[in-house]
């Protein structure tokens, strides 16, 4: 199976790798391996869910780890009592946990890089889930990108954002590789598993084709708008020396492209939770007759004032 960030990646340098056990992540840990790889951390989160099982899946991990001569961390965390304290849904509060240790393993083995093992089946199901929850485009994950996980910058890698979960499990089956079954990802009780488990196979027998392939294609031509958006944004230079948005410019742009440098804005402000609604009231800023101010998530305010919008604490 050719991956082609392996031929690029240099292998003096450190990594450290997500693995649950599954047959995803040891797919990727078996394939650093076998091309070489030597100075790797296996970091490996037990969520406690699932009792005796999580217990095997820590052995287990721990124990091919080790048999590779890789480093591994091994940690544990109480996801549902994280939900009852935080009000957030199972999948929230896993990846705040998975988040916090990642963070943990990055600082005592001082290494920001991170592998996972997403794959092109992981990124149609988010590709989905992003168009139902409003996002702008088909908007997917990265192969290399930078997340704030517990307030430290990771450089996230995922090797396998392009090979199809049949094609892992071709190649794992091959080399006669174990992994650990989770029971509950055939359980319909997160949003992830009903896409997988119900939404797509129904879509797939709706359409009578493979609508995986449909929206991987839907998210490649937008990665490719997305470029010539950003080229766009930055020939419009919207913002002024202090940062701000500069309203006469600001006003003059297509509405696209207005949407796009006020999200910019928004997060690079530490606003996270954008959606159309939210850009919409924004935009409005652009027209002097409409209100002044508005309402931002956290307590701020996004304000109009002097010819220019800012975000303001008061």
């Amino acid at each position: 199976m050719k991956i082609p960030w392996f031929e690029q990646a240099s292998r003096r340098r450190k990594f450290m790798i997500g693995v649950s056990g599954g047959m995803d992540s040891v797919a990727l840990l078996h394939m650093l391996h076998e091309a070489g790889f030597r100075k790797v951390i296996v970091c490996h989160l037990d969520h406690g869910l699932r009792g005796n099982s999580s217990a095997g899946d820590s052995k287990f991990v721990s124990l091919l780890a080790k048999a590779m001569g890789y480093g591994v961390i091994v940690g544990k965390s109480n996801v549902r009592c994280m939900m009852k304290h935080t009000g957030d849904s199972l999948e929230t509060a896993g990846r705040t946990a998975r988040h916090a240790f990642f963070a943990d393993c990055a600082k005592e083995q001082r290494c920001r890089t991170l592998l996972l093992a997403h794959h092109a089946d992981d990124q149609a199901e988010t590709v989905l889930w992003n168009l139902l929850r409003g996002s702008l485009g088909f908007r997917g994950m990265s192969e290399e990108t930078e997340i704030n996980m517990a307030g430290r910058e990771m450089h996230v890698v995922r090797p396998l954002l392009g090979v199809r979960k049949n094609d892992i499990r071709d190649w794992m089956d091959a080399r006669r590789h174990a992994w650990r079954e989770d029971a509950s990802n055939a359980v319909n009780d997160v949003v992830r598993n009903r896409i997988r488990n119900e939404a797509i196979p129904l879509l797939d027998d709706i359409a009578k084709r493979d609508v995986t392939s449909v929206l991987l294609r839907s998210a490649e031509t937008d990665d490719t708008w997305r470029n010539l958006l950003d080229w766009a944004k930055m020939r419009a230079s919207a913002l002024d020396p202090q940062g701000r948005i500069h309203l006469r410019t600001f006003r003059e742009l297509p509405s696209v492209l207005r949407n796009a440098v006020m999200a910019d804005y928004l997060r690079a402000g530490g606003v996270v939770q954008l959606d159309r609604d939210l850009l919409g009231r924004c935009d409005l800023l652009s027209d002097v007759h409409q209100p002044a101010v508005v309402n931002l998530p956290g307590g701020r305010f996004l304000k109009r004032r002097q010819g220019r919008i800012f975000i303001d604490e008061s």
